[in-house]
């Protein structure tokens, strides 16, 4: 696992501060990508949902208004959607290598430690 671990997340998120602290504490090398300020083009987000192995549906934050007119969207319709309004995709999300996992609960992030 000699990749350095990439967290994507959104600073006022409960569950990516956790998760950065966690990933903090580790005193492993990682870098942390605030979508929001950074934010992921569609082909980005398709390779993130390919290495997470879900659907985009899957990532999609059910909750949020803006995804009450997605329930019968396509995963093409819905990346569009999610890159448009990053609200709607679930975090956070950590990479390394081929891997990625969404990390909720937070503590998902230690199976990316060595």
């Amino acid at each position: 696992m000699a990749d350095k671990i990439i967290i994507y997340q959104k600073p006022t998120c409960s569950k990516c501060r956790a998760a950065l602290s966690l990933l903090e504490e580790s005193g492993e090398e990682f870098e942390s990508i605030n979508y929001y300020e950074k934010p992921l083009t569609v082909n980005e987000l398709r390779g993130l949902i390919q290495k997470l192995n879900l659907s985009a549906r899957d990532i999609l934050r059910i909750d949020e208004p803006a995804a009450y007119n997605l329930s019968a969207a396509s995963d093409d319709e819905i990346i569009n959607a999610m890159v448009e309004n990053p609200d709607l995709i679930q975090r956070p999300i950590v990479v390394r290598g081929d891997k990625a996992k969404l990390c909720r609960p937070p503590e998902t992030v230690m199976s990316f430690l060595k």
